[in-house]
């Protein structure tokens, strides 16, 4: 089984190097296979292992003149093995390396993903703890609704991140999958036995069913669960955003000592980190949706998916490990202005205790309608005079003789909006 990549950039599994190292194992693999059936002789065998190479400077050259990826590879290959070189691709198809190779790098490139998933996942409970208990106003349709707390946003972020987790890891098994089957997938050529070995040596599983491709809703799968992970930072972005808004000012990317945000106007402070999360979950998106046109090919194949995955394989992969990366990095050095959190709990002048007041009126026997009517008014009051919701109670004579029997204190308490938040942190975090 291929170790986890241990590189540390996600575009050097896109490289050349890396993917026509794993077509070599590939094409070794195989000459195992077939050398434990008695297809290949021991002799043969012990030269292909020892001196299978190539170079791809070599190999790019000879795609020049044969126009072929495949067999630009497997000559470069037979300049390094000699005449033993006879034995390799005995009875396979382009698309067994290929597609075979593609998985693999998938492989790779989702578990770093994984990895990324975490690292975002344990900042963003670290923030959340930390803000756990910071009351502040929910928002609407962009208008003051009712109190929240950062913590309980924080961790509706990280329950969304698991669930993108495990679609991507369900993803990553979907395409976890290898194919040596011969030209259109029949193993006329070639035995299944050796596509068992192969896949089994790459930590892949065989494909049950190929038509010398690997059906391709396995790749869409797991292109759709990247893009779906990408909206989600988007979604979180996008909270970040407008929470700097002049008019907000809650929370604010960090900005560093040195930094500039704006070549005119030096007072800028831009949450430009966030603003380049939203633009690239949009091309991480546009792949996903490509990845599902590349699922209807002509009869056993063609190759208009092949162009497609040359793209947004790297691209895609690549993005989103730098999103994630990016993103973790956003939450780690949010700035909280706590201060205008409660400035602008206090704008609202207790408008978002309507609901606590229609409830308690209708636990004194009045209708909904009517006590709907009656904070609506006393509401409509607070709004026009700029004056406070309690106030506004306090001098309407019939809301407060309805009200008598309650302590308002109680009814325009923040921390009674939100009192069930322990439970929402045990269901996400735990003890």
């Amino acid at each position: 089984m291929i170790p986890r990549y241990s590189r540390k950039e996600m575009v050097d599994i896109w490289t050349d190097e890396n993917r026509f190292r794993i077509w070599l194992r590939i094409e070794v693999l195989a000459c195992e296979a077939m050398a434990a059936r008695g297809e290949i002789p021991a002799d043969d065998l012990a030269a292909i292992q020892e001196k299978a190479d190539f170079d791809v400077a070599q190999i790019l050259e000879y795609e020049k003149t044969l126009k072929h990826d495949v067999i630009a590879f497997l000559t470069s290959v037979s300049d390094h093995v000699g005449p033993a070189a006879r034995h390799i691709h005995k009875g396979m198809t382009s698309s067994d390396i290929l597609d075979t190779a593609f998985s693999v790098q998938l492989k790779q490139a989702g578990e770093m993903i994984l990895e990324d998933v975490d690292a975002a996942m344990e900042q963003i409970k670290i923030r959340g703890l930390e803000h756990r208990d910071t009351v502040m106003i929910g928002r609407s349709h962009g208008i003051y609704a009712e109190p929240v707390t950062l913590g309980l946003k924080l961790a509706g972020w990280y329950e969304e991140l698991k669930r993108a987790r495990a679609r991507v890891a369900a993803a990553l098994d979907e395409v976890s999958v290898g194919q040596i089957s011969g030209a259109v997938g029949t193993y006329a050529f070639i035995h299944p036995d050796v596509e068992q070995y192969v896949c089994e040596k790459l930590g892949l599983r065989a494909e049950p069913v190929s038509t010398q491709v690997i059906p391709r809703d396995r790749y869409a799968a797991f292109f759709s669960a990247l893009a779906i992970l990408a909206s989600s930072v988007e979604r979180f972005a996008v909270e970040i955003r407008h929470g700097q808004h002049s008019d907000i000012g809650e929370l604010q990317e960090a900005f560093t000592t040195g930094q500039k945000g704006s070549s005119a106007m030096p007072h800028k402070r831009n949450p430009i980190l966030s603003e380049n999360l939203t633009g690239q979950a949009r091309l991480i998106r546009g792949y996903g949706s490509t990845s599902l046109e590349n699922i209807p090919l002509w009869h056993e194949r063609d190759i208009s998916h092949s162009s497609v995955e040359r793209v947004i394989g790297p691209d895609s992969t690549i993005l989103t490990d730098f999103m994630l990366k990016r993103f973790t990095g956003v939450v780690r050095g949010l700035v909280v202005h706590e201060d205008h959190i409660q400035r602008n709990l206090g704008r609202t002048r207790g408008l978002y205790f309507s609901q606590r007041l229609l409830l308690a009126l209708v636990e004194t026997g009045l209708s909904r309608e009517e006590g709907y009517a009656l904070v609506q008014r006393a509401a409509a009051r607070a709004w026009d005079e700029e004056i406070t919701l309690r106030r506004a109670v306090e001098e309407d004579a019939e809301l407060s003789k309805k009200l008598a029997e309650h302590d308002l204190g109680e009814l325009f308490d923040d921390k009674a909006c939100v009192k069930h938040r322990d439970r929402v942190y045990q269901r996400v975090f735990g003890a």
